[in-house]
């Protein structure tokens, strides 16, 4: 029986993709960087600060990555100030909900920085739901490593056998399953170009993931 589950956030928590994509190409556009599509999507799970030393190293910049990495959190937090728009992803809330009134311990493992994930959990007010939060961006190792698993793992209390991990990224899922974790691929067509082959299952939509839904909670 599973009986912690760990969120991603970007992408199954929050549609926040849009936010980050305007972000990142005001950042491209001050610092004259040609990234192509393909670039783009393989950073999708990734935390800022390995996104901006790839992009020193593919474009040879004589900027720090940690100075590229400022920049963009300064143009995020502008537009989240700003009220552009930002929303949950369909159903997570339910689900959420759910899962706490059912005693699973929920733990945020997110490649985002924490002062995004405070700003994003203020506003939707998402903290009472979760036992633990985890920023990619204080952690040694991005995903695809499983670092940040490991620790949310340890974090819920429980053996990895009995967590479930939630993820909609290529780099997420592979981190979850070199932390030895089940892994749901959330497919809510947000993410693009990302590979679900390694994820133990794919769900289009929250429903799927209700308990009595779900055999390998049982």
């Amino acid at each position: 029986m599973k009986r912690a589950v760990i969120f991603d956030m970007d992408g199954v928590i929050v549609d926040s993709e849009p936010l980050h994509k305007k972000a990142y190409h005001m950042m491209f556009k001050e610092f004259e960087l040609n990234v192509s599509d393909e670039l783009y999507a393989s950073f999708t799970g990734m935390a800022t600060l390995p996104i901006c030393k790839k992009l020193c190293e593919v474009f040879s910049l004589n900027f720090s990555p940690k100075h590229l990495v400022n920049r963009k959190r300064v143009y995020f937090k502008e537009l989240f100030d700003q009220g552009q728009t930002l929303q949950l992803i369909g159903g997570v809330l339910d689900l959420i909900q759910h899962y706490n009134q059912n005693g699973i311990v929920l733990i945020l493992a997110s490649s985002a920085s924490m002062p995004n994930i405070n700003r994003i959990f203020k506003k939707f007010g998402l903290n009472s739901y979760f036992k633990a939060k985890i920023s990619g961006a204080d952690l040694k190792a991005s995903k695809p490593h499983p670092e940040i698993f490991e620790i949310a793992v340890k974090l819920s209390g429980f053996q990895k056998e009995e967590c479930m991990v939630i993820e909609d990224a290529s780099n997420g899922i592979q981190a979850a399953k070199a932390a030895g974790i089940f892994c749901v691929a959330f497919d809510g067509n947000l993410s693009k170009k990302q590979d679900f082959s390694k994820a133990d299952v794919v769900v289009q939509n929250f429903d799927a993931l209700r308990l009595e839904n779900l055999n390998y909670f049982k």
